[in-house]
């Protein structure tokens, strides 16, 4: 199983506003804050991670917010479309009862591939999923006051990707990562890995006339996979490269090491380590406390900090 991808890493979106996108993810959700820290090629913006407890892989959303003044993004073909989060069977009418009290855009519950989910919008748009997972999902929710953990989001279920033609993203899928095409709906198909009980969940929509989407504010950035170590992210990039796709190096990004390539499809995948996890600058307790800039930053704290927006 170690040479396999093991599921989602985290997935990265796009966001408006700082501290409506705090409030949100922290707040309504119940997410854990659990890193404050910049966006490395920006350091002038934000980036902040939610998750569970310890900020484990396969429960890891994280947010650029570029401000109020960044463009609206557009879904469509070449994106990642839907965020599934896997919540407790029974929890649902929990959650529209939620979105009522803060008035947020939702669905009524629907049902696909036999699991009754229900849609959301985040306040810049962004879709997202709470799903009743017909396997038992044994991952430990991050509880809050409000939301506790019989009603709680355990972590990721599916990213679906919305694609012209979907043949040569399943090959990435199924050649490459070691996912097999577990079920299909019309034109939704599921691939899924047995390497992992959580977040193991990708599916494939076909829409052959589907206009381009465009990647900006309220839409997903990219979709990050996991791998163990870096032994393996290396294995990865030698596999991805003898593919026939372009790769990059490794990059260090604090708190796991990467790869970036573009599916053939159009979408942005990431390939990230286990290592070395979120405590590696802040005491488990103190997660998502103080802002945290990698060290090539460190000399211009004071300068970033007049920059950021204050977030309560």
């Amino acid at each position: 199983m170690e040479n396999q991808i093991l599921g989602i890493h985290h997935i990265t979106a796009i966001a408006g506003n700082a501290q409506r996108n705090f409030n949100f993810y922290s707040k309504i959700l119940g997410l854990r804050f659990i890193k404050k820290t910049v966006n490395f090629d920006d350091p002038g913006t934000y980036h902040f991670y939610f998750g569970d407890e310890i900020g484990s892989a396969g429960t890891i959303l994280t947010f650029f917010p570029w401000g109020d003044s960044i463009q609206q993004g557009r879904k469509g073909s070449g994106m990642a479309t839907e965020i599934g989060y896997s919540v407790p069977k029974g929890s649902l009418d929990f959650w529209v009862n939620r979105f009522e009290k803060y008035n947020v855009i939702y669905n009524k519950p629907s049902e696909k591939f036999g699991e009754k989910y229900l849609t959301f919008l985040d306040p810049d748009g962004l879709k997202l999923e709470l799903i009743e997972s017909k396997t038992e999902d044994h991952r430990k929710a991050w509880q809050t006051d409000e939301v506790t953990a019989d009603v709680a989001t355990k972590g990721f279920h599916n990213i679906t990707l919305t694609l012209k033609n979907i043949k040569p993203t399943a090959a990435v899928l199924t050649e490459i990562f070691g996912y097999k095409l577990i079920e299909k709906e019309v034109n939704r198909y599921r691939y899924a890995t047995d390497a992992v009980e959580g977040a193991a969940i990708v599916d494939l929509v076909e829409l052959e006339d589907e206009k381009h989407g465009h990647v900006a504010n309220g839409s997903v950035h990219h979709v990050a996979f996991r791998v163990k170590n870096d032994a393996m992210l290396m294995h990865f990039r030698e596999k991805i490269e003898a593919f026939g796709l372009s790769i990059t190096p490794q990059i260090d990004r604090q708190y796991f090491h990467s790869l970036y390539f573009r599916e053939p499809g159009g979408v942005l995948f990431e390939i990230a380590t286990d290592n070395p996890g979120f405590t590696i600058d802040e005491a488990l307790e103190d997660l998502g406390k103080g802002l945290k800039l990698p060290a090539q930053y460190e000399s211009r704290r004071t300068e970033i900090e007049k920059i950021l927006p204050q977030i309560n």
